[in-house]
């Protein structure tokens, strides 16, 4: 029985070993603009690397660049998955400068703000298509989910065979439906949750260790 024992060991040990020399997977964090993508990449990182991954802002498409955080380990029972969280610029069919007017920008500084939104765009379909290994798709839990933006990006998702979580954020909200988005893409899991708030989010860190680990 000790041979078996210290064999079982021996053998666990050196599975440890493989899993914690594996390379990070890359997990894009996809959705519409304003659907609250960096805050929760921005709660997820500080949560477990006490740093931010860029700033937060009520104004469309205040991420225009794809940014990322590397090596962010989060632990649930027991069982640890590193990642690197690719937080990717707003996805929208049409990136108008007129929309950034309503929030008292001049035009000059609207203009380049759409055009870097645009170029952004572009970027995380790259990302997309290249670069990560599995996807957070955040929807904004007041708004229709039945656009056509989210299904195209569902499908591409799906084509590409890559594992996907749906979160339905902004739970906070009086207007919130989480079943409404459930019902939108049953064949995917939808969790619930505030990032803003931080809540239910320890069901979120359970499945992305189930699902990316």
């Amino acid at each position: 029985m000790g041979l078996l024992t210290e064999l079982r060991d021996s053998i666990s040990r050196v599975v440890d070993r493989m899993f914690s020399d594996a390379e990070p997977r890359r997990i894009g964090i996809y959705g519409p603009p304003n659907a609250g993508k960096t805050t929760l990449a921005n709660r997820i990182a500080r949560d477990w690397t006490g740093d931010a991954v860029g700033p937060e802002s009520h104004i469309p498409h205040e991420t225009r660049r794809a940014r990322r955080k590397e090596n962010v380990e989060i632990e649930r029972n027991g069982k640890k998955v590193t990642i690197d969280i690719v937080d990717t610029p707003g996805v929208t069919t049409k990136v108008d400068y007129k929309e950034f007017l309503d929030h008292d920008m001049e035009k000059d500084d609207a203009v380049r703000r759409s055009r870097e939104a645009t170029e952004g765009v572009a970027e995380a379909m790259h990302w997309l298509r290249e670069d990560v290994d599995g996807v957070v798709y955040v929807l904004d839990s007041t708004e229709d989910p039945f656009t056509q933006v989210n299904t195209m990006l569902i499908g591409i998702i799906e084509s590409q065979d890559l594992p996907v979580l749906i979160f339905a954020n902004k739970t906070d909200l009086e207007e919130s439906n989480v079943q409404r988005i459930s019902n939108a893409f049953p064949q995917h899991e939808t969790v619930p949750l505030s990032a803003l708030e931080g809540n239910n989010m320890d069901e979120v860190y359970d499945k992305i260790a189930e699902y990316f680990g």
